[in-house]
C-alpha cells in the first residue's frame, strides 16, 4: 500500500493541472473576473436596447408619428451605453488593452448585433 507523501504516486495528473473549460475563467485573478461579469452583462444589455432603440421605437416615431416609446428607449439606451463604455474601460484597464482594441470595443456598443459578437469575442480571449 502507497502513503499519500509516497513519491511514486503522481500527487496530481497531467489532465487536472491544466484548467478545464469551465474552469479557464477560474485562472483570471479576482478584480479581473469581476470586470467581465460586469462588462459581459452590460454588454447584454446595452445590445437589446439597442435592437429595441433600432428596430422598434425608431419606426415607431417615424412610421406611425409615435415618439413615446422612442422617448423612453432612447435615453435608457443613452445612460447605459455610458455604464457599457465604464465597464469597458475597467475591462481593459485591468487586461491591459492597447488603446485601439479598447476603442473598437467600446464603439461595438453602437452597431446592432455587434455588442453580442464582442462580449463573445472578449470572453473567450480572456478565458481560453
Amino acid at each position: 500500500m502507497t502513503s499519500p507523501a509516497d513519491p511514486s504516486t503522481p500527487a496530481t495528473s497531467a489532465a487536472s493541472a491544466t484548467p478545464s473549460a469551465g474552469n479557464r475563467a477560474a485562472a483570471l485573478p479576482v478584480q479581473t473576473r469581476g470586470a467581465l461579469l460586469r462588462y459581459r452583462i452590460i454588454a447584454y444589455i446595452v445590445g437589446v436596447m439597442l435592437l429595441l432603440l433600432v428596430f422598434l421605437a425608431m419606426p415607431l416615431k417615424y412610421f406611425a408619428d409615435n415618439p413615446s416609446v422612442m422617448n423612453v428607449v432612447g435615453p435608457l439606451h443613452g445612460f447605459l451605453y455610458v455604464v457599457y463604455l465604464l465597464a469597458t474601460f475597467d475591462l481593459a484597464r485591468r487586461v491591459r488593452w492597447p488603446f485601439t482594441r479598447l476603442v473598437l470595443v467600446a464603439l461595438a456598443g453602437t452597431i446592432p448585433f455587434l455588442s453580442f459578437y464582442a462580449e463573445r469575442k472578449v470572453h473567450h480571449d480572456l478565458t481560453r
